[in-house]
């Protein structure tokens, strides 16, 4: 087995890249909190977002420079002043800091979207560079589409912003184009052709339209770069990212193969996972590699006996080891709010007086609805809460459905709209379609549903139904709203109006892509 000596740096963009997912925008308090998951996770580098993009995308990225130590914090600028300037200053705070500045480098994007020659590209690389250095030392630089960009014209550019000050070199693969040979060929190019190559770390940030993310970052990393930017859960735009756990237990489990490995807390993976599905609204589907439910299931026979037998017949990495089975608590009826804040926090969350109050009163009625409360429980219970902080002008007050086969079914709701109570009868094909006509003759928001989904947080036919609505207004603007609760139905009505809330919030933020 060869013995890792060289440090593979991992660069997390689920606040950035990860948040392009239609509806996965966060709030500034979601972002934090997942900003310390990941410091608890010890990721190198956290990418927190775009702060030129709003207002409150940089709000977010600068109380994360504040609140996070351990990880360096990036801030992502297109090769412009304003958003170099932008992020330089929302980085100001940081015990670690990093500007990320990107131009796209391939023909279509040149000539198609920027409407720049090739000479202007690399001139303004190169200014954007000097500009980052003068916040910050430590500047990565990424030509966009890097995977269908000329080989010629990319060693011209990398070598022009490495000279300029750039410290870390990403090659995106922006539309998820390449495959594993070419584009770990491409990285073994640069890194030869490239005069001032050894003064760079070479890094790759890889889409998953065709399904090989993963497998591209994978193949870079055996030809030398040793930085990956991902995500948690594959979390992205389009068909998402290379997914961080992916990348982490492959070359943890593969070291006969690679002369590397990350410094990642294996052990917080999976609870990470749990965090950024909930605060999203992203379920992670059962048969997902490393976090999936069923990841360390063995339903076969055969496999079951051989697993008992001697583990590592069936299973090349420990359920334990990234997370699954470590630290699990239950908790009842007569648990008390010490047990309730001690499990919280072995969770990493940590909650003031008032709102402990107020997650320990929910915890109290579920336990008496459920016999058992998970890890999964609680955090649903703490998401739920700091949305209605965050934003509520719309809280529902009660639902009663009528449901009998052979009829239509009809849903009773009160809303309360900015503290007026509003109440209001509907038809539907089903409960929850009545539930959700109920409310919109309420809110005449117009919204149209763009995706309705239910998944049982835990197991148990007692067990909370997790629910993500997605609607979007008539300015296209698409987000997702959660709802948990052991009734479905009321959890439907949670969940839209956690998304109609949202809709009533600030217009996020445009996107950049990479």
């Amino acid at each position: 087995m060869t013995t890792s000596t060289e440090h593979l740096i991992i660069f997390d963009t689920t606040l950035r890249d990860g948040e392009q997912s239609p509806g996965a925008s966060m709030t500034r308090e979601e972002k934090l909190r997942i900003a310390q998951a990941l410091e608890r996770l010890q990721v190198d580098v956290i990418e927190a977002g775009f702060p030129v993009a709003s207002p409150g995308d940089f709000a977010a990225v600068q109380a994360i420079a504040r609140n996070v130590r351990e990880s360096r914090i990036c801030g992502l600028a297109r090769a412009r002043e304003e958003d170099i300037r932008r992020a330089g200053e929302a980085l100001k705070e940081a015990n670690a800091a990093r500007i990320h500045t990107f131009i796209a480098t391939s023909p279509i994007h040149m000539q198609s979207k920027l409407r720049m020659r090739p000479d202007e590209v690399l001139e303004r690389a190169v200014a954007a560079v000097k500009l980052a250095r003068q916040y910050c030392d430590d500047v990565e630089f990424s030509p966009e589409d890097a995977g269908r960009s000329e080989e010629d014209f990319l060693c011209r550019v990398i070598e022009a912003v490495i000279q300029a000050g750039a410290r870390s070199i990403n090659i995106p693969d922006t539309v998820g184009y390449n495959l594993p040979d070419r584009f770990g060929q491409l990285i073994g190019n640069l890194r030869q052709r490239i005069p001032n190559a050894d003064q760079a770390i070479f890094s790759v940030h890889c889409h998953n339209d065709l399904g090989l993310a993963v497998a591209n970052s994978l193949a870079a990393v055996q030809h030398g770069a040793r930085q990956v930017e991902c995500t948690i859960n594959g979390l992205g735009e389009r068909a998402g990212n290379a997914a961080l756990e992916e990348i982490v237990m492959a070359v943890r489990t593969r070291q006969d193969v690679f002369s590397c490995d990350t410094r990642i807390d294996t052990s917080q993976i999976v609870a990470t996972s749990k965090l950024v599905s909930t605060i999203t609204g992203f379920p992670v589907q059962p048969n997902k590699a490393i976090v999936g439910a069923n990841a360390f299931a063995h339903e076969s026979g055969i496999h079951q006996d051989g697993v008992l037998k001697h583990r590592e017949t069936y299973e090349i990495m420990r359920a334990e080891d990234v997370g699954w089975s470590a630290n699990r608590m239950t908790l009842g009826k007569l648990s008390g709010r010490a047990a309730v804040r001690a499990r919280l926090e072995v969770l990493g969350i940590h909650l003031d007086k008032d709102t402990l109050d107020q997650v320990f009163a929910r915890f109290k009625d579920l336990a008496d609805r459920k016999a058992e409360v998970f890890d999964e429980d609680l955090q649903a219970l703490v998401n739920e809460d700091l949305q209605e902080e965050q934003a509520e002008h719309y809280r529902l007050g009660y639902l009663r459905v009528c449901s009998e086969m052979g009829t239509h079914p009809e849903a009773t709701v009160e809303v309360w709209v900015d503290g007026v109570a509003k109440t209001a009868k509907a038809v539907g094909g089903g409960p929850v379609d009545a539930a959700f006509k109920a409310m919109e003759s309420l809110l005449n928001s117009e919204a149209h549903l763009l995706l309705y989904s239910v998944n049982a947080i835990t197991t148990g036919t007692d067990a909370q139904g997790d629910v993500t609505v997605r609607l979007q207004d008539g300015s296209g603007r698409a987000v997702n709203g959660q709802g948990a609760d052991t009734d479905i139905v009321v959890a439907s009505a949670k969940a839209y109006l956690s998304a109609m809330n949202r809709l009533r919030g600030p217009q996020e933020r445009q996107h950049p892509q990479l």
